[in-house]
């Protein structure tokens, strides 16, 4: 028993301390390294899907009008809408109908009407029956006129300079797929690819973010680079619409980005040469929940994707286990170390409280509660350095905030997101559905400081 914890402890540390050293600047890959091309225009198509979507859809409209691309549309999905989402879009974009053919390749449901902007003409409205997101975004697809099709969320802002960040990387034949980094839109400054800031956040908001950039910065980034990339992220994804056709589109189901992604993978995995990146200088902003309840939504909602995906390819990693690293660092970290091991912590200290078992080994607690505290302490300290790297910063105000939230994260946080962990991994046996997180309503002022640049790496 005491090697089996020693076993178990070894690997729920192998993994954060390989994805800590993987994500650092030694390990970039050649894609990373290359330098934008002048000039080079790929034809994009935004896909938005919009279900409910009042309390934030003037946001994205500000956010989309602000790209300037002379070969990218915008296409918003309103996917049978209750509330009064359509009447803000018409509002915002002096709406008319337009005949915009689709392919007719994917299932979706029916089309009720095609609209075209008076005021910005490369904006689209396809209003539809309700049929769920997957079902938007294939309609998306369907009427998408260009080459490289966008997925954003409704609550997701992107940054005009991503646009030439994807035509550079997609000028290569052979990239097919690629995640965007997602930061949080109630963290954004007036210097989006410069600066964030913590001022007037809560501590549920700060801890979000601290997850994401750790996700996003670490342990994305480092799965990028293995070509293990699972999870292109449903708030912003970039693929080959010719890809997506040929994949069947999206799955209706509970994580369709998850679904999609590991559809990409399964198509690619005899082709050598082909690739799914992460692109860390296209930079999008996303709202995140603001109460607990709604946090609890999203998370399982994510647990349940997990689950939804982990069975229905699971012919698929048990024929790649060993030969495609996306199977294996879905299998063995993500199910084995993210998963098991939460209910093998949890199960280890219920004993050792309720039951006095004799097999408890005092030394062994202290040691592995020393590992959680001591080295996710590490480990967000180094995330955070990590993403200054990247160009990134915070006021000198925001220094004691950040303090706080690694505390937080480190003693609460982290025990409570291992719960989301345990009780997602069960519900989704006994209900498959999930349900919406609630828009905040706040406003955006999305304007970027005018002579805002990057650092290139």
């Amino acid at each position: 028993m005491q090697l089996f914890f020693i076993i178990f402890f070894c690997l729920c540390l192998f993994f954060p301390v390989l994805h800590l050293f993987h994500c650092l600047p030694w390990f970039r890959e050649t894609d990373e390294r290359q330098p934008a091309v002048p000039g080079v225009q790929t034809g994009i198509s935004i896909i938005i899907p919009s279900y409910n979507e009042a309390g934030i859809i003037r946001t994205s409209i500000q956010s989309m009008t602000a790209l300037d691309a002379e070969k990218a549309e915008v296409l918003y999905i309103d996917d049978g809408s209750r509330d009064d989402t359509f009447g803000l879009l018409n509002e915002e974009l002096d709406l008319h109908l337009w005949e915009k053919k689709a392919l007719g390749f994917l299932p979706h449901q029916p089309v009720e009407g095609v609209y075209r902007s008076s005021l910005h003409p490369n904006i689209y409205v396809i209003r539809k029956r309700n049929g769920g997101k997957a079902d938007a975004l294939n309609a998306g697809i369907e009427y998408a006129a260009e080459e490289v099709v966008v997925t954003l969320d409704a609550d997701t802002v992107l940054t005009p300079e991503a646009l030439p960040v994807i035509n550079n990387k997609f000028s290569d034949p052979d990239v097919v797929a690629a995640g965007g980094m997602v930061h949080v839109l109630q963290t954004k400054t007036a210097s989006p690819l410069r600066k964030l800031t913590l001022a007037g956040t809560s501590m549920l908001l700060r801890v979000q973010m601290l997850d994401f950039l750790k996700a996003f910065y670490v342990t994305k980034l480092s799965l990028a680079r293995f070509q293990a990339l699972a999870i292109i992220s449903g708030a912003f994804g970039i693929f080959r619409k010719d890809a997506l056709l040929d994949v069947g589109g999206y799955r209706s189901s509970v994580g369709e980005d998850i679904d999609i992604t590991l559809k990409i993978h399964r198509y690619i995995g005899r082709q050598k040469n082909k690739k799914v990146l992460l692109l860390t200088e296209a930079i999008s902003y996303t709202e995140l929940p603001e109460t607990w309840k709604d946090l609890f939504k999203q998370r399982i909602r994510w647990q349940k994707s997990y689950m939804d995906c982990l069975v229905h390819f699971r012919t698929f990693f048990a024929r790649t286990l060993v030969t495609k690293a996306v199977s294996f660092f879905y299998i063995i970290e993500s199910l084995v170390v993210g998963i098991l091991a939460a209910y093998v912590t949890a199960g280890f200290f219920v004993a050792n409280a309720f039951l006095n078992m004799a097999f408890v080994f005092v030394g062994f607690i202290v040691v592995y509660m020393s590992y959680i505290f001591v080295f996710n302490f590490i480990y967000n300290m180094l995330a955070l350095r990590q993403v200054n790297h990247y160009g990134f910063t915070f006021s000198k105000g925001d220094r004691l905030r950040l303090l706080a939230t690694i505390v937080f994260d480190v003693f609460v946080h982290r025990f409570i997101t291992m719960y989301f962990v345990m009780y997602g991994s069960i519900a989704y046996f006994f209900n498959k559905d999930w349900k919406k997180v609630s828009r905040t309503g706040n406003h955006y002022d999305l304007q970027a400081a005018p002579t805002e640049s990057r650092k290139k790496y």
